[in-house]
């Protein structure tokens, strides 16, 4: 007898196997594959050939299943539903029951504007659903996506290339500094910005761009990692931020700042959510990003040109 390798295995012939077994007919067999009659008896031939057992013989509206045939039947089954929910997998996910574990890149400011949102959300609908918020350098981003330690990428990030995206909202740079100021109604002029000792950011290559863009970089007072600890120095000092204006517009209503849109010459941008191509249809994936994109971002009352004091730049 002929042993058979899985490398010479077609897996049509288990689907012509399965479909003759259970409908005890091969003709009703083709009919339902799809296949003509002679087709479905050549994919039976070529079975009954590899495994040394005619399988089905001639009975009365049809045909019968050998002993060999019961027991092929059972395992045969076994393999094309394990085949099958290997194939599908990313086809079924109910968030009610899933305990999937979802890591997103988010800066410290990113997290602050979405993940109240989604995690209300989140926690709504799926319970045991894991996020972990992580921050990578921009370089780093893209390899971790396509290696999937990445699910999702949010921000603003125009070196990432090759990936899919949706836009999250528009967004602006200003200026940041204490309320009272002194240079604060002088920044219409850019001699005054100018005169302005800033804090850099280094978690955020986009501000850094803007004061070596501005020509500003030799004004820079103070390094640091993160944005989260630059409301409490720029409160207590006259050092000033570049930084986006929706963020800005929180410290500011939490601390005692002020918000400036001077005109530095850079352009407005675009945050968006970012994902791999291979996760387009993952249907955990797909219920993820469904919730970021139905998160609502209100527009940012406009500080003007000259300085915004906390309570009006809410408004």
């Amino acid at each position: 007898m002929h042993t058979m390798h899985i490398d010479e295995l077609d897996l049509n012939l288990l689907h012509v196997f399965r479909a003759v077994h259970e409908a005890r007919n091969v003709s009703r067999a083709a009919e339902r594959l799809g296949l003509s009659q002679p087709a479905a008896s050549h994919a039976l031939t070529r079975l009954r050939l590899a495994l040394g057992d005619p399988l089905f013989v001639r009975a009365p509206g049809g045909v019968a299943p050998t002993p060999r045939a019961e027991q092929f039947a059972h395992q045969a089954a076994q393999a094309l539903d394990l085949i099958d929910a290997a194939l599908h997998a990313g086809d079924r996910f109910d968030p009610a029951r899933s305990q999937r574990r979802f890591t997103l890149h988010l800066s410290d400011i990113g997290a602050d504007e979405f993940l109240p949102q989604m995690m209300a959300a989140v926690t709504a609908q799926a319970p045991r659903v894991r996020l972990a918020a992580v921050q990578l350098e921009a370089q780093a981003i893209g390899a971790a996506l396509d290696e999937g330690r990445l699910d999702l990428a949010l921000g603003y990030l125009p070196t990432l290339v090759g990936c899919e995206h949706a836009p999250l909202l528009r967004e602006r740079y200003v200026v940041l500094l204490r309320r009272g100021h002194p240079l604060a109604r002088a920044l219409a002029d850019r001699s005054a910005v100018e005169q302005l000792q800033f804090i850099l950011v280094r978690s955020h290559a986009e501000p850094a761009r803007a004061l070596h863009m501005l020509g500003l970089e030799p004004r820079i007072r103070l390094e640091l990692p993160h944005f989260m600890v630059v409301p409490a120095i720029v409160a207590a000092t006259d050092m000033a931020v570049i930084l986006p204006l929706r963020p800005a517009l929180r410290f500011a209503r939490a601390h005692a700042l002020q918000v400036v849109e001077p005109d530095l010459g850079l352009p407005p941008f675009t945050v968006s959510m970012h994902w791999h191509r291979r996760m387009r249809h993952d249907a955990g994936h797909r219920w993820l990003r469904a919730i970021v994109q139905a998160m609502h971002f209100a527009a940012p009352a406009a500080p003007g040109r000259r300085a915004a004091r906390p309570r009006a730049a809410s408004s």
